[in-house]
């Protein structure tokens, strides 16, 4: 439940409207009966990004889609990966704006019971934009505690038309980051990969982070 926060809107960087309406859902889920979550679809961008070019190339609209609404919203969050555009767009409005890679990082790098610092990686399927991530990690302080990346076999666009086959794939990166890299936490990596993380969690002991999900907490904490 978000007490102060009433609009939220996502943002979706690739220009697919369902794979936005599902991470509106699950952004819904998580903030509760206290918060309406809107979504926007990038129209520019390819229906999944998948390489830094389009990951770059994305940032342009997604500051331009937030601008535009961001005097009707109480938060944003910027859904994609990779968190294009993000900090252009924290500097030009009024609202606080969560990026689903940042705050996935954030969360699984934090040992809520300890307090002190945890080891995470990320099980994703877009190996293109394996360097982007790392970098991120590395941006945010992290590098230190980032244990690698875990990815998929196949064709992106393929795997995640069929959501049973998806998770599977996933599964296999997940025990991989947990049981070769050491990975304490395993965040799943992408928006159009969002809906997977809730169901692989009860598989594992460790936590499996759901970006989406963890966009609307850093919200809330704001």
């Amino acid at each position: 439940m978000i007490p102060s926060m009433r609009r939220l809107l996502l943002i979706n960087p690739n220009s697919n409207r369902a794979t936005t309406e599902m991470m509106v859902a699950l952004a819904q889920a998580e903030a509760g009966a206290g918060a309406i979550v809107a979504g926007a679809t990038a129209t520019r961008a390819p229906a999944m990004i998948t390489d830094p070019a389009a990951l770059d190339a994305a940032a342009a609209e997604v500051v331009e889609i937030g601008i535009a609404q961001a005097g009707g919203h109480d938060g944003l969050i910027v859904a994609a990966f990779g968190d294009p555009g993000l900090a252009e767009l924290r500097a030009r409005v009024a609202v606080p704006v969560a990026g689903i890679a940042e705050a996935a990082m954030l969360a699984a790098a934090r040992d809520k019971a300890t307090g002190g610092g945890r080891r995470f990686g990320v099980a994703t399927t877009t190996p293109d934009l394996a360097p982007a991530i790392a970098a991120r990690a590395a941006a945010l302080g992290l590098a230190a505690q980032f244990t690698g990346i875990r990815l998929t076999q196949g064709d992106p666009h393929v795997l995640t038309a069929d959501p049973a086959a998806l998770r599977e794939a996933l599964a296999l990166c997940v025990r991989d980051c947990i049981g070769r890299d050491g990975a304490e936490a395993v965040i799943i990596g992408g928006g159009p990969l969002a809906a997977s993380a809730a169901a692989l969690q009860s598989r594992f002991q460790v936590p499996v982070v759901a970006p989406v999900a963890e966009a609307v907490r850093w919200l809330v904490r704001r």
